[in-house]
């Protein structure tokens, strides 16, 4: 089995060589720069894995695999003219560099380009990539107005929040393993179990990314307190709701209000708080546990263990990331 960096280069030269020239020339140019932009390549790259693990051919895995990288991708481009963002990877956001209209219209072609490489399955599997794939797609895109609701909405729980996080995250990592599973002919009980990996895996994943954002360190153009600053509803905030008292509790009503604050003192009072709470324990116990639910379906698929070593090591070298 071929290991994630000899993976993450066969990626990149493959996005490298898709053919994505033509007119208007304002069409594509975005999506070529976007898929440019430095990136893990986690989502290909875990459908490949799926491939190999079941014994299938990587030829046959490849372009599907693309098409999971490049729905990511759009995903991205239209949450990010959603947030209004001007930075995605330390560069430029496609709406802010060509325009909002550009943006949508350039997004709406990634998702056909999509469409068209997760279309190049093999025949025997094909109706189920793609219905796995626009049962996901639709999921993403729930995940993504739960997210603008809960802006809105003051009465969110942690239930509320983990199922956001899976809609939006968890799925589609999932939805690539099965699809690579699928690819390979995998039974059904281990289609079932390694979707059930990557849906725990992503959750965990998640949870990280808000550990991170408060307690992890400033790299690549990402600001520590970020979800703190934009009032984000994370598992951090809500846990912190729950289990403070009532002098705690307003006190972070007070910072978490629409009334502005001096940028550096929100972050550190919010997390003064977290600290006396000890949230970073508790959301640490939340990540082992949906990361220990994934190792139990890892374990329950009917491959050999060395051959799932590649898999877990990717898996936990993304949920130690300091960033």
């Amino acid at each position: 089995m071929h290991d994630f960096q000899s993976l993450k280069s066969l990626i990149e030269a493959e996005i490298n060589a898709l053919q994505l020239e033509g007119n208007p020339k304002e069409l594509y140019e975005p999506i070529r720069y976007s898929l440019s932009l430095n990136a893990k390549r986690v989502r290909p790259i875990l459908t490949l894995a799926a491939a190999e693990l079941f014994g299938g051919t990587l030829s046959k895995a490849t372009k599907p695999a693309l098409g999971m990288e490049v729905f990511h991708n759009f995903t991205l481009l239209h949450d990010d003219i959603m947030d209004n963002a001007p930075i995605r990877r330390s560069n430029p956001t496609v709406h802010a560099r060509w325009g909002t209209n550009i943006a949508i219209l350039s997004g709406d072609a990634m998702f056909v380009k999509a469409c068209q490489l997760i279309s190049e399955a093999e025949s025997f599997c094909l109706k189920a990539v793609l219905d796995l794939f626009y049962a996901t797609a639709l999921e993403v895109c729930e995940g993504q107005q739960l997210d603008m609701n809960f802006e809105k909405i003051s009465s969110i729980g942690i239930p509320d929040y983990i199922e956001m996080i899976r809609l939006k995250t968890a799925v589609l990592l999932a939805a690539c393993l099965k699809a690579g599973a699928l690819m390979s002919a995998a039974s059904k009980n281990d289609a079932d179990e390694i979707y059930a990996f990557g849906e725990n895996m992503g959750l965990a994943f998640q949870l990280r990314d808000d550990l991170l954002d408060v307690y992890g360190e400033s790299k690549f153009g990402k600001r520590v307190g970020g979800d703190i600053l934009s009032n984000k509803k994370t598992f951090m905030l809500l846990k912190a709701m729950e289990v403070a008292d009532k002098s705690q509790k307003e006190k972070l009503d007070f910072w978490m209000s629409p009334v502005p604050h001096q940028e550096e003192d929100k972050i550190q009072a919010v997390t003064e708080i977290f600290n006396t709470l000890n949230i970073k324990g508790f959301t640490e116990n939340e990540i082992d546990f949906y990361y220990q639910k994934g190792l139990k379906n890892l374990h329950n698929i009917s491959v050999g263990i060395e051959r799932k070593g590649v898999l877990l090591n990717f898996t936990e070298s993304l949920l130690q990331r300091e960033i």
